[in-house]
């Protein structure tokens, strides 16, 4: 950790979704955040709450930004392709200057490196890699393809007003954003070079949870863990079968 925290450092409720999760989450060699551009959970003090803990408990850290993929989720929303590639790159150059912020104000000298946003992962093997394989996942598997598509069609749904329906073109639009960031959640230490990888965010999907808990044909890799992260300090709760935990720190 290269970092000049300050002492306040925000307890968080950390639930791994799996054991191996778990065991990732216990090594706390590399954790990898997810921040999505236009939500407004992420605000300026948010990032940088998630950058003190995450400093604090892992030996290194990462910020995913899923900035060009936005593009796809706006276009199933009706925006023209020009428009939406315009909109996702703004949106995602301003929320990489909130981490670039948060992280040079509690020390970190290499903040501008901390950020994996599409130009730093297009050109990294293991993420193209996983990406083909993903979205080849995506077109042989019937299960997993439901799964995606559900999951897509939960997060237009709530960007659409009154009795709007979703169209089967929107969705398969829409689905590539999923399909950008599923290497992420899949195999981050080898995208990373690291032996383990917890990916962190707050609210995540039901496919991710299928994923973990193997019900979707494919795991992912040894080394891969997720764990929802959010603000708050409840005591150690264990999981009843001793796979997934609740902890604080």
């Amino acid at each position: 950790m290269n970092t000049e925290q300050d002492n306040t450092v925000a307890a968080m409720t950390v639930t791994p979704l799996s054991g191996r999760c778990a065991d990732a989450v216990a090594r706390a060699e590399h954790a990898c955040f997810g921040i999505s551009p236009f939500n407004s959970y992420f605000s300026t003090a948010r990032v940088r709450e998630l950058a003190a803990w995450g400093l604090a408990r892992f030996e290194r850290v990462d910020f995913f930004v899923p900035d060009a993929p936005s593009a796809f989720t706006l276009e199933a929303l009706g925006y023209a392709p020009e428009k939406a590639a315009w909109k996702a790159r703004r949106q995602g150059q301003y929320t990489r200057n909130k981490i670039v912020t948060a992280l040079k104000s509690l020390g970190v000298s290499d903040a501008g490196e901390r950020v994996l946003g599409w130009a730093e992962l297009e050109g990294n093997a293991a993420f193209g890699r996983l990406h083909t394989s993903a979205r080849q996942w995506y077109a042989d598997d019937d299960g997993f393809r439901d799964a995606c598509r559900e999951a897509t069609g939960w997060v237009l749904s709530g960007r659409l007003s009154g009795e709007q329906r979703l169209s089967e073109e929107q969705i398969e639009r829409a689905v590539e954003y999923f399909l950008a960031e599923l290497p992420l959640f899949l195999d981050t230490p080898a995208i990373v070079g690291a032996g383990t990888s917890v990916f962190c965010y707050h609210e995540p999907p039901n496919v991710l949870r299928r994923l973990y808990a193997g019900e979707l044909g494919r795991q992912p890799a040894t080394g891969q863990g997720f764990a929802v992260v959010a603000p708050s300090a409840p005591a150690l709760t264990p999981g009843s079968d001793g796979s997934c935990l609740t902890v604080t720190g």
